[in-house]
């Protein structure tokens, strides 16, 4: 059955969201966030994309954008195929690494713009990885606060803040009081929310898998009797696949691989 085609946006304005295929880390190091924004940018300047929010987490991401001289659909197939070819390249792997295809809905609303937004930027928090919006640098969050952000210029920021007050002052303390208030939004029904664990807790869970073998002999293990032992460890909820390679002592490569 084919699939239903997107339905275009009155104002052009979609969240997205687009995950790692099988809830796989796309991101494993800032180097690899910052080229996937460095991609967003490129593409900004390109064709004239509006950027109002975004949020970076290991398994997905969130944008908030307006479309520019071609569909999004198109704009997002070449964001993700330049950075695909980032992460095969460093990490000498091939495959898919997004889902086939991201998810979308129409922002039509000054009201649920605003709610998007702060949807956005309390992904961070929602997911307990940090208590507070402003401790997640990958993220728009900062840049509304007046901070430096990376990469400079992506944000475009004053549509928004325009919904609060034409004051600018103004506009960034209310947007704040905003942004941070305590809310049940949920956006693009997402209700998949992971809590890190700790080195610690990562250590425990694999020494259950592990039963009498210790930690450090996995990496001695030939691939055979290795690869369904990180498979089991990949299956571990809150786990990232650089923490397990970094507790186990072996590449990141061989974890993703397995």
């Amino acid at each position: 059955m084919p699939r239903e085609a997107r339905k275009k946006s009155k104002t052009l304005i979609y969240h997205i969201m687009w995950r790692g295929a099988n809830g796989q880390e796309i991101f494993h190091d800032d180097e690899d966030r910052m080229v996937f924004l460095d991609n967003v940018m490129k593409y900004k300047r390109r064709i004239g994309l509006k950027v109002y929010a975004w949020c970076l987490m290991s398994n997905h991401v969130h944008l908030l954008m307006k479309e520019g001289e071609e569909s999004i659909s198109i704009t997002m197939k070449r964001i993700g195929v330049c950075f695909v070819s980032h992460y095969n390249w460093k990490y000498r792997t091939r495959g898919h690494l997004f889902q086939d295809r991201f998810r979308s809905e129409n922002v039509e609303t000054d009201q649920y713009m605003r709610t998007v937004v702060r949807y956005i930027h309390q992904n961070p928090v929602k997911a307990k990885i940090v208590d507070d919006v402003q401790q997640w640098k990958w993220s728009s969050c900062n840049g509304y606060y007046g901070k430096k952000i990376y990469p400079l210029k992506l944000l475009d920021q004053d549509f928004v803040l325009g919904m609060f007050s034409d004051d600018r002052p103004l506009a960034m303390e209310l947007f704040k009081d905003f942004n941070e208030r305590s809310n049940h939004d949920e956006c693009l029904d997402d209700h998949h929310y992971v809590r890190r664990l700790s080195d610690e807790e990562v250590r425990i869970e694999i020494k259950r898998i592990l039963g009498t073998m210790e930690i450090a002999h996995v990496k001695t293990l030939s691939k055979v009797h290795r690869t369904p032992i990180l498979r089991k460890i990949k299956k571990i909820d809150g786990i990232s696949q650089k923490q397990a390679a970094r507790i186990l002592g072996i590449s990141v490569n061989l974890v993703y691989k397995a």
